[in-house]
């Protein structure tokens, strides 16, 4: 009790500080000093009922001692006024009853740390048993060279572990290098978990999806993820140095390439006017940098890695158009031979790509160009008319 009591305590305090900013924003401090007061009160009072037993075992049992060595010299004295036992041997009883009591003592002393520490341990225990669900094949299939950076999705269906329905239902579709492919959809429709699927974050319940010709549950995972530049939806950054990160992905990099990658994700000019550059230190968090700052270096890393595939997880949505427009149009130069493949929800940023795709509900709504899909594609043109002025809807993506 005392330990996921522990826990509880420990999940509270982390919430309150993690979640400082909400707090503060709506003024519920009073109500999380009470929610931290009453978990606390909770461990308060079994500890006092552990230690109030414990409490009265040590005395217990030093009065059992102290009694029994009392009643030993008690029955003792008349056997050696009698001569018929030795002083030597009655200290010797003495002893014995000492050893008894005191291994009893240990016992109750352990009837408290056991029950603690095999909490702990069951939950060790439970990450070391936990085998994971996405393992290698025992012999994995070398890539088709002639179909380098090709995505495919045959009838791919998802469905989340313990979901009641599918979050993805039979999805069909064909991203080639040298193309943009973009996904767009209501928010719940299924984009991130269409891209989480093709590094093979999780499996396909039903269907395959193939990346350079080859099924992914087929081949080995790290040569998957050496084929992918993955962008995840949120910038994680970790604490060293803009070009220790910038270098995680490939640490061979020279450092005109790390720039060169820098500027196409137009993080050079903030990484320039910093002191010390691309030396200046990332704290734990990335908290000294900020929410497009994270995302072009997030970019400027995937792009340092020289992959034929790169998947956007929506990581352009911290940043303001003007800079999402330039980073469009320097990364469709820079990669020109490589497959992207773009989740995002305005239409700005993906109306000038080859073949957008459009989700709903988790099926495909929609496969075109921007001014196809306008014209042919219902979902699409709520979505566009809801962002774009009459305007531009008539002049599509011209």
């Amino acid at each position: 009790m005392v330990q996921k009591l522990t826990d509880k305590i420990n999940l509270v305090a982390k919430e309150n500080l993690s979640g400082l900013m909400v707090v503060r924003a709506f003024g519920t401090q009073k109500y999380e000093e009470e929610r931290f007061d009453n978990i606390n009160s909770d461990v308060m009072k079994t500890n006092k009922f552990i230690n109030r037993s414990m409490g009265m075992m040590m005395p217990s049992m030093m009065f059992i001692m102290n009694g029994l060595n009392l009643l030993i010299l008690w029955l003792g004295a008349d056997s050696i006024a009698n001569s018929s036992l030795q002083v030597g041997d009655l200290m010797a009883v003495m002893q014995y009853g000492i050893e008894v009591v005191m291994s009893f003592l240990f016992v109750s002393m352990i009837f408290v740390m056991w029950p603690r520490a095999s909490v702990s341990a069951n939950r060790i225990a439970e990450v070391f048993e936990t085998e994971s669900l996405i393992i290698d094949p025992e012999n994995p299939e070398k890539f088709d060279q002639s179909k380098i950076g090709y995505v495919e999705f045959k009838n791919v269906s998802f469905q989340y572990p313990e979901a009641d329905e599918k979050i993805l239902e039979n999805i069909n579709f064909v991203a080639k290098p040298g193309q943009t492919t973009a996904i767009i959809g209501a928010t719940g429709s299924g984009k991130t978990t269409i891209v989480n699927l093709i590094p093979r974050l999780f499996d396909a319940t039903e269907g395959e999806v193939l990346v350079n010709g080859i099924n992914v549950k087929n081949m080995a995972q790290f040569e998957l993820h050496e084929q992918i530049g993955y962008i995840p939806q949120k910038g994680n950054l970790l604490s060293g140095t803009i070009e220790s990160n910038l270098k995680y992905g490939n640490e061979t990099a020279t450092q005109e390439w790390i720039e060169t990658c820098a500027e196409v994700a137009q993080a050079i000019e903030f990484i320039e006017s910093k002191e010390e550059k691309f030396g200046s230190p990332i704290s734990q968090g990335a908290k000294n940098v900020s929410g497009g700052q994270k995302q072009r270096l997030s970019i400027a890393r995937a792009l340092v890695k020289n992959s034929p595939i790169y998947v956007f997880d929506d990581s352009f949505s911290a940043l303001d158009f003007k800079t999402d427009s330039n980073l469009r149009k320097a990364l469709k130069k820079h990669s020109q031979n490589s497959t992207l493949i773009i989740v995002a929800q305005r239409v700005s940023t993906i109306m000038h790509a080859e073949q957008i795709i459009v989700l709903n509900e988790g099926k495909i709504a929609g496969i075109g160009t921007h001014d196809e899909l306008l014209k042919n594609c219902e979902t699409y043109y709520e979505i566009a008319s809801s962002q774009l002025s009459e305007e531009e809807l008539k002049n599509g993506s011209k």
